[in-house]
């Protein structure tokens, strides 16, 4: 992605674009999209069946991102009021409706400074972040997945499903932050990793696991759940600080630090918010 502010330096930044996209995927053709200053990231989990039923569930924020990938993410967003949601999830809803979406899938947006909201993607399957929609809505999103896929009926109503409280994702990576995210794969050695009421732990390693170089780096995710989001961040903190992974590098405590900081706790989040805040 290339960013131009200028019609003197447009024509240089094309072929750039289409220079770099050659390179790495055979095809050199780009576009052109509106350009949104330190957006907010903000998806709905969609729903649908093979009648033409659709239906939305309360957004997710994944504003806090590395290299255009998501790192934390929290339902329902700090930023998003009861009007916005309803538009943007009816947004999000018309947009299954209109390609007769069948099953589990994502509508995700970016949002900016005066609560505009934009198209971003749709993601047709069952996302990372899904579990901190299962916590703060009590459903549960891969049994409705594999339902809807063998032909019955969406029963889920948006505007009847109630938010029971806050959750928050964090995603251990293997990678070290102060290096630039550089991967670290290897073998685990000694392992522990979090529990307890409010705790949800989501992961397929183990001590004498070893991390490969060649996919995701994705070690683990911890999902914290309070009945208000200040509740959830004390949660995931005494979650992070049980965290114990030796011979790889990981991010558990870069999450800490986010967890800490002012701006976090006070929601004020976007898409710079690690630049600006956390490696300034």
């Amino acid at each position: 992605m290339r960013i131009d502010v200028s019609e003197e330096t447009l024509r240089n930044t094309i072929i750039v674009a289409q220079t770099e996209a050659k390179a790495a995927f055979g095809n050199s053709d780009v576009y052109m999209e509106k350009c949104i200053e330190e957006p907010h990231h903000i998806e709905f989990q969609i729903l649908g069946d093979k009648y033409g039923r659709t239906a939305y569930l309360p957004e997710r924020d994944c504003s806090i991102q590395r290299r255009h990938q998501k790192l934390v993410e929290e339902s329902p967003s700090p930023l998003i009021g009861e009007a916005l949601r309803k538009k943007m999830g009816k947004a999000a809803r018309n947009a299954a409706t209109a390609v007769k979406y069948v099953t589990v899938g994502t509508v995700e947006f970016l949002v900016d400074k005066k609560d505009r909201f934009y198209f971003m993607e749709m993601n047709t399957r069952i996302q990372v972040e899904h579990p901190i929609t299962e916590m703060v809505t009590g459903l549960d999103l891969v049994k409705e997945q594999i339902k809807l896929a063998a032909g019955e009926k969406l029963s889920i109503v948006s505007e009847k499903v109630k938010i029971l409280g806050h959750a928050i994702e964090c995603r251990i990576n293997a990678e070290d932050p102060d290096k630039d995210f550089i991967p670290s794969p290897g073998t685990i050695g000694k392992l522990y990793l979090p529990g307890g009421p409010g705790i949800r732990l989501d992961t397929h390693v183990y001590s004498g696991y070893t991390i490969p170089p060649y996919y995701d780096s994705l070690i683990a995710k911890i999902i914290a759940f309070g009945s208000n989001r200040g509740e959830s961040i004390a949660k995931m903190q005494r979650a992070l600080r049980e965290v114990e992974i030796e011979g790889i590098k990981n991010t558990s405590s870069l999450h800490s630090k986010i967890m800490s900081n002012e701006k976090f706790r006070r929601g004020s989040v976007n898409t710079n918010f690690l630049s600006k805040y956390i490696f300034e």
